[in-house]
């Protein structure tokens, strides 16, 4: 079936099926998951849709809209709007406390990072307070780009005492990696979850449209005598991550 008649509206749209850009939001979505709309295929203009579905122009451009957000179609400056490849999506498990290059070995995929800060700075009142630390003190910061297999999938910033890590330049994968033989890795967090929209330089760094869905996640560590050790903030894009915890009575 061609894109133009699977997209005829007299197959699809229907006076009780909700908003009109929804159910054409759902017949693109249905077209791309079908393979009607394969990946790196460009989507007819909105004239085009215009004229093959007989809705408004606004119409369908807020249903394009939409999956521009959601990460499912790509649009380039001067070329149209395009079906992005779909990406395998990765399940994390918030039962077990492991490094980001340990969750990737564990699948099978090689990490590699791309390094945005790193050193001893001071510390910002937030870094502070959640390291207990005192007047005058510094800390050791690292802020990465973290890869899988050559994608991007996170960025990764975390803040630790400098007596924790007194050098952070020795951190070239895994961070957790060097804390062990430290003898001070963390053996329990406290994490928090929570979505937002990226912001461009944060999308752009993810090779995501601006305003895609990512996951925010802040974290707590502490090393077995419950001392704080590190404070982490991590941006996860929303289209590849998914966190799994099992529940029990």
């Amino acid at each position: 079936m061609s894109i133009s008649d699977f997209l005829r509206a007299d197959l699809w749209l229907s006076p009780d099926k909700g908003p009109r850009y929804v159910q054409l939001r759902h017949r693109l979505q249905e077209g791309i998951d079908t393979g009607v709309l394969p990946p790196n295929s460009s989507l007819p203009s909105e004239r085009e849709l215009v004229e093959i579905t007989d809705l408004s122009r606004v119409t369908v451009r807020k249903a394009i809209q939409e999956l521009v957000q959601e990460g499912v179609i790509e649009q380039r400056q001067g070329s149209g709007s395009f079906i992005r490849e779909r990406v395998a999506r990765v399940e994390q498990s918030l039962t077990h406390l492991t490094s980001f290059t340990e969750d990737m070995s564990s699948r099978g995929m090689q990490t590699t990072s791309k390094w945005l800060e790193r050193g001893v700075f001071a510390p910002t009142p937030e870094e502070i307070e959640a390291l207990s630390l005192k007047e005058g003190e510094q800390i050791s910061r690292i802020y990465r780009l973290r890869e899988a297999d050559g994608r991007p999938l996170a960025l990764e910033r975390a803040a630790l005492p400098l007596d924790i890590l007194p050098n952070p330049i020795e951190v070239t994968t895994s961070l957790y990696e060097v804390l062990d033989g430290l003898g001070r890795r963390p053996v329990r967090a406290v994490q928090k979850i929570s979505a937002l929209n990226l912001a461009a330089r944060e999308a752009e760094l993810l090779e995501v449209p601006e305003g895609a869905a990512g996951l925010n996640i802040e974290r707590v560590s502490f090393l077995k005598n419950g001392r704080v050790a590190e404070l982490t903030r991590s941006l996860y894009r929303g289209d590849t991550y998914d966190f799994v915890a099992e529940l029990r009575l």
